[in-house]
């Protein structure tokens, strides 16, 4: 349980900067896509809310990083192996959904409404389900590999 938590701090403390560089990365892809050349690093309604763009720019850089050390600190989750697959991608879940839906709404990447909440959350769980599916596969194929190469050795050994 104290290795856990060491765990848990370190990743968290890992996940702050890597939070912040996502959240970067996601402002460029985002004004290529729709600022028509021009670099936007925030939504309108958080640089409103925040009287001027840097203070939106800060609020919303250490929101990045409060998303990235939780998202880094509960992937310990993941090698709880006591626990069955459906339990931690339960709590997972839930824990990641009770960090992001207040950070999207605060940085206003959703609309204020119960609509805007319901579509921003399905898509959530819609790109949460299908980056675990793709984990799911690629863990089960490993666990294949690691199948076949223990029969090829185990079947070796009893040849020589």
């Amino acid at each position: 349980m104290k290795n856990l938590k060491k765990q848990i701090i370190k990743r968290g403390a890992l996940g702050f900067p890597i939070g912040i560089s996502i959240g970067y990365l996601i402002t460029i892809v985002i004004s290529l896509v729709w600022a028509e050349g021009y670099y936007a690093p925030c939504v309108p309604e958080l640089v409103s809310m925040m009287g001027n763009e840097i203070r939106a720019v800060i609020v919303q850089t250490l929101l990045c990083g409060l998303l990235g050390t939780g998202f880094a600190a509960s992937s310990v989750i993941w090698e709880i192996e006591h626990w069955s697959i459906v339990k931690q991608s339960g709590i997972y879940f839930f824990i990641v959904s009770i960090i992001m839906m207040p950070v999207a709404y605060l940085t206003y990447w959703m609309e204020h409404s119960v609509k805007g909440f319901l579509s921003y959350f399905g898509i959530f769980v819609l790109i949460f389900v299908v980056i675990w599916v793709v984990q799911f596969i690629r863990g089960k194929n490993n666990v294949r590999k690691m199948n076949e190469n223990l029969y090829k050795t185990k079947t070796k050994d009893k040849i020589v």
